[in-house]
C-alpha cells in the first residue's frame, strides 16, 4: 500500500496541491516536518512560485499542512517551517462515523 494512496483519493484537492503535498512529504522528516522555500520548490517542481503558494493554501485549509514563519536572528523572515499531518493523526482527531469523539 502506497503511502500517498489517501492523497490520491482526496476529491477536494486538485491537481497542484496533491504534487506539493508529495514533494513535502518526500522532503520530509520522520515528524512530518520540513522547510523549503516556494523558490526551490516551485524550481523543483517547474511550477511558478505563485502556484506553489495557493497550492499550499490549499493544503492548509485541508488540515493537511500547517504552516510557521520562521525568523532569523535579525528578524527578517526565512523559510517557512511546514508540518505535515499524515492520514492516520487526521483519521485520530475527526469523529468517527459511530458518533463517537
Amino acid at each position: 500500500m502506497s503511502r500517498f494512496n489517501f492523497i490520491y483519493a482526496e476529491e477536494e484537492l486538485g491537481h497542484r496541491a496533491k504534487t506539493v503535498y508529495i514533494y513535502l512529504r518526500d522532503r520530509s522528516d520522520a515528524s512530518g516536518f520540513c522547510w523549503p522555500g516556494i523558490k526551490t520548490i516551485a524550481r523543483e517542481l517547474e511550477l511558478s512560485p505563485r502556484t506553489v503558494q495557493r497550492a499550499l493554501g490549499d493544503l492548509e485549509r485541508a488540515g493537511l499542512v500547517e504552516k510557521r514563519q520562521r525568523h532569523r536572528k535579525n528578524g527578517s523572515l526565512t523559510s517557512n517551517l511546514y508540518r505535515l499531518k499524515m492520514k492516520d493523526e487526521q483519521e485520530k482527531s475527526q469523529p468517527s462515523a459511530k458518533g463517537e469523539l
